[in-house]
């Protein structure tokens, strides 16, 4: 796990140190210095801490004018015993939220598993996204992690799409990739 990077390719384009608005604003990564780790595992440092001690996260890109968010993740997912949802909720979305964020495209492909709890905040982060025309999407989730999102009827609140070939894309891109098969979706 410790050679998985966060996307790095569009890093001249927005980077959450360097944004004022970031939680991670101003903050300093080791290229050199592995020191979170998945139970024993150790990733990258160039993954950010959200609170969980399974779960790490890249916001990837922020467009505030166009009111989305583009985040990765790696790790557990793990609402039973660490209550990741509330720990990101909390930390991360509220505070995009705030921002006028009400987009999120969750790259989840490296979300290796996921225990559910309950279903709380799942649904007052869709209530908080809906009325502003606002979704959630997970990108690439594997298969038996998102059988645990169906498993537990979080998939009402997350939408799961694939496309693996997303890197390939400019933010604005996928953002409109994203957007359009939304569109059709819900029609």
């Amino acid at each position: 796990m410790h050679e998985i990077e966060p996307f790095y390719n569009w890093r001249h384009l927005y980077n959450a140190e360097e944004d004022e608005q970031s939680p991670w604003f101003g903050l300093e990564h080791s290229e050199f210095e592995f020191s979170n780790t998945v139970y024993n595992y150790y990733i990258h440092p160039q993954w950010d801490e959200f609170g969980s001690r399974t779960l790490y996260l890249k916001v990837l890109f922020v467009e505030y004018d166009m009111n989305y968010a583009v985040i990765e993740m790696i790790g557990e997912w793990n609402d039973a015993v660490e209550n990741d949802i509330m720990q990101f909720k909390r930390s991360i979305i509220d505070v995009m939220i705030k921002q006028g964020i009400h987009k999120f495209i969750l790259i989840t492909e490296n979300v290796l598993n996921f225990h559910s709890s309950d279903r709380e905040y799942y649904e007052e982060w869709y209530e908080d996204v809906k009325d502003e025309g606002g979704w959630i999407v997970s990108l690439n989730m594997p298969e038996q992690t998102q059988y645990d999102f169906h498993q537990s009827k979080i998939d009402r609140f997350v939408f799961f799409l694939e496309n693996p070939n997303w890197r390939t894309y400019q933010p604005d891109v996928l953002f409109n990739w994203v957007d359009n098969k939304l569109l059709r979706l819900l029609d």
